[in-house]
């Protein structure tokens, strides 16, 4: 090999690495509802494939306890609440852009089970049934689909009677890892879960009326620090585009028309 090219040799294995690097520069930082779970896997794959230069780093949780850390600094870009009021209120305080709040969904809650014996069919009702000691809900404190599985109970005058027998899951992705593991024998969950391509072969699920609960207005928002980020703004566009409305629709978040 002639001094000349190694000498080439040399300066390529300089150049390419730098190259690569500045290409990874652009970070993005989300903070999702856990009821994303699996659709946010989707979204993310589909965005990078338009941005790979974009790093993304996605938390996945419940709204409640998303909203309290970005009210305490937490360096999030753009946060996917599962309840509108989140946003609005990180807006209100001046810790999010009024102008990108983006409703994205509105979710629906269905009972879930993998206990074949469990006639669905009775609805609620069969919450009733002796055969169903535990059910599984998110917990209301902080959880948007905790709150609305409360909703529907009250709502058909099951809260007080159903006490004992309800496990309260720290959001509704452990809600409904409650139901898949068997550890319960029902739970109150997300549609999006077991409509997913993990879990949409695992159990069998009812809807419950979407007149028995408030509505679930699902809302993105940029935050203070994501405002300035231009990664942020590429990907709160990209939430609204054909492609991510398709994703989201798969995943039972769909709009009204």
């Amino acid at each position: 090999m002639t001094r000349k090219h190694l000498l080439c040799l040399l300066l390529t294995a300089c150049i390419f690495p730098s190259f690569a690097l500045s290409q990874t520069t652009e970070t993005l930082s989300l903070a999702a509802a856990s009821d994303l779970v699996y659709c946010l896997e989707e979204l993310n794959a589909e965005f990078q494939n338009a941005h790979p230069a974009i790093a993304l780093k996605t938390s996945v949780g419940s709204s409640g306890n998303f909203f309290a850390q970005i009210q305490n600094g937490a360096p999030f870009d753009i946060f996917l609440s599962a309840d509108v009021k989140y946003p609005q209120e990180l807006i209100k305080a001046g810790l999010a852009d009024s102008s990108s709040l983006t409703l994205y969904a509105i979710g629906r809650i269905v009972l879930w089970t993998i206990n074949p014996d469990l006639d669905l069919t009775r609805g609620l009702q069969i919450l009733r049934d002796a055969r169903v000691k535990k059910l599984a809900i998110a917990n209301p404190a902080h959880a948007p689909y905790g709150r609305a599985a409360q909703a529907a109970l009250e709502h058909h005058q099951m809260w007080a009677e159903l006490q004992k027998k309800i496990v309260l899951g720290e959001n509704i992705a452990q809600t409904a890892q409650f139901v898949e593991t068997g550890n319960v024998d029902a739970g109150i969950v997300a549609l999006a879960l077991p409509l997913s391509p993990k879990l949409k072969n695992t159990g069998k699920f009812f809807e419950i009326p979407e007149t028995s609960y408030p509505r679930l207005e699902q809302a993105a928002v940029l935050t203070k620090k994501g405002k300035n980020n231009p990664a942020a703004k590429a990907y709160l566009q990209f939430l609204r585009s054909d492609k991510a409305r398709s994703i989201f629709d798969r995943y039972g978040f769909r709009l009204p028309k």
